[in-house]
């Protein structure tokens, strides 16, 4: 064989070769991702990873593979030492305290009767959001905010004295 037909076939085998090194691989069925996920998931090593986005970086033609060591590893001890972390938000779930009421907060006897053509939810609202605007303007609303988290706002005060339950 001469020179010239050894590089020509040196050439090709090298160009067949780079072809095939960088053909896409064959992507994933969605069961076979799912089986995967679900088995990186039990692993514990989605690391924050939500579906789509495992299904884009590890299922596709141009996947990356996860660590398969990894995903077959036990779960990780951390987990006990998160446990005693969760008894000090427990006591902190305690109910809110309720609000300090200065006295001289006013509210509504009835629903004003330009908002009688409304259900009577709407009514009410409209009827103590019309109070509270004329008490916010005087400073007469008592230290309460319009809605507070736990109940105890001013909101849900007037709604029950409106609907009679004082």
């Amino acid at each position: 064989m001469t020179i010239k037909a050894k590089l020509l076939c040196a050439v090709a085998a090298s160009g067949f070769a780079a072809v095939i090194a960088t053909a896409p691989a064959q992507a994933l069925t969605s069961q076979e991702c799912s089986a995967k996920y679900q088995a990186a998931k039990s692993g514990g090593t989605l690391n924050g990873m939500k579906w789509n986005d495992f299904r884009k970086a590890q299922c596709g033609a141009d996947a990356t593979p996860m660590a398969a060591p990894a995903a077959q590893a036990a779960p990780p001890p951390p987990v006990a030492a998160a446990k005693p972390k969760a008894a000090p938000t427990t006591t902190a779930a305690a109910p809110p305290a309720a609000p300090v009421i200065t006295g001289n907060a006013v509210f509504p006897m009835a629903v004003d009767p330009k908002f009688a053509g409304q259900t009577p939810h709407l009514q009410r609202m409209r009827t103590c959001a019309a109070q509270w605007d004329i008490n916010k303007t005087n400073n007469a609303t008592g230290g309460m905010k319009w809605n507070q988290k736990g109940g105890g706002g001013y909101y849900s005060v007037c709604n029950k004295r409106l609907k009679g339950e004082t």
